[in-house]
């Protein structure tokens, strides 16, 4: 068929490729036209078939699933790439979409999403297994309170500028008081007036942003 969606599959676990093939073949026009346990191969297959798209486990032996990215991105093939992983981290998923990659699946997920996610990836739309979403939304919501929170930095006084740099030197209340020769409870005071310009709430968010933005404070 000249419609059909060749895939390659490289993951070092046989019953993972396996059950892959078995799910992806029980779909109309999806054919699995070679399977190989290790990056190396899996390399070698991409070269040689050229399919439309490739399964990669992100660990194998002798070439992981970034390894092989990197090797295809050198040698301008064209396939859409569909990283596999028991890793949820979202840092994981930025550098499978650096390496060029269109689908990031979680193998907890994989025999619900991986048919979706071929079938996405060939047309050109990018696809992650939806148990990582809620880590992409948290993971903006932290990035825009800490934006926000970065702009508040030019509202804070000397004083309270001072005191952001000491708790970013791991200093606690009693230390920065003795230091300064103010009473502690101004301390409190002073940290609560940053957490306020800050737009920070919550336990040890005050600390939490400090060290986040130490080099800037202590540079």
């Amino acid at each position: 068929m000249s419609d059909e969606i060749r895939i390659v599959i490289a993951d070092d676990h046989p019953i993972v490729r396996k059950g892959l093939r078995q799910v992806i073949e029980e779909e109309p026009g999806l054919k699995v036209v070679a399977e190989a346990g290790d990056g190396e191969t899996g390399l070698e297959l991409i070269r040689k078939l050229q399919p439309q798209v490739a399964v990669l486990d992100l660990e194998m032996p002798k070439l992981g699933g970034f390894a092989v990215a990197r090797e295809i991105q050198k040698s301008n093939l064209r396939v859409e790439l569909i990283f596999l992983t028991i890793h949820s981290e979202v840092d994981l998923l930025d550098r499978a979409m650096d390496l060029g990659g269109s689908g990031y699946i979680l193998k907890e997920s994989a025999p619900i999403d991986i048919v979706s996610g071929i079938r996405s990836v060939a047309v050109g739309r990018p696809f992650v297994s939806p148990a990582m979403t809620s880590a992409l939304l948290m993971r903006r919501k932290r990035s825009q309170a800490l934006e926000k929170a970065t702009q508040g930095l030019g509202a804070l006084t000397p004083s309270e500028r001072a005191i952001l740099s000491m708790v970013a030197a791991g200093k606690p209340t009693n230390v920065i008081a003795a230091e300064l020769h103010i009473h502690p409870r101004t301390v409190d005071t002073h940290r609560a007036s940053i957490s306020q310009k800050l737009h920070l709430s919550g336990a040890n968010s005050l600390l939490r942003f400090a060290l986040e933005h130490k080099s800037e404070l202590l540079g």
